[in-house]
């Protein structure tokens, strides 16, 4: 084997390393949602292909700016949040008891503007 070959071997193992380290330790998102919202939502489970978020906010209370892969939004309670996205767009939702709806990647703050603590199982999708 060539000097050139060893070197071009040696490179692309090193960059399959850092690859596969890059995979493994990813650099921490300053918007994920668990550690923005470590007082509303907690980690049920995790695993290489989703992510499930308990989610429970009091009312009146507001989650910062905070980030969500694409996935399914399972409701637990009847509530009433507003929205407010990245970009400044605000809506306000009503959601219901018993219900589930798929929801796109986002960035956003969440207000409970109800009477009623919002409750909602979030999965999410790591592809």
């Amino acid at each position: 084997m060539t000097n050139t070959k060893k070197l071009i071997l040696a490179g692309s193992l090193c960059l399959g390393g850092a690859l596969m380290l890059a995979q493994t330790n990813p650099t921490p998102d300053p918007l994920d949602s668990l550690t923005v919202c470590a007082d509303t939502q907690k980690l049920l489970f995790e695993n290489q292909f989703v992510r499930v978020i308990d989610d429970v906010i009091p009312v009146k209370a507001t989650e910062k700016m905070h980030r969500h892969r694409h996935g399914v939004v399972v409701y637990l309670s009847d509530y009433t949040v507003d929205i407010t996205t990245q970009d400044g767009k605000k809506t306000t939702s009503t959601r219901k008891d018993n219900t589930a709806t798929w929801s796109d990647a986002t960035v956003h703050t969440v207000t409970n503007v109800g009477t009623t603590p919002s409750h909602a199982i979030r999965i999410e999708l790591k592809f």
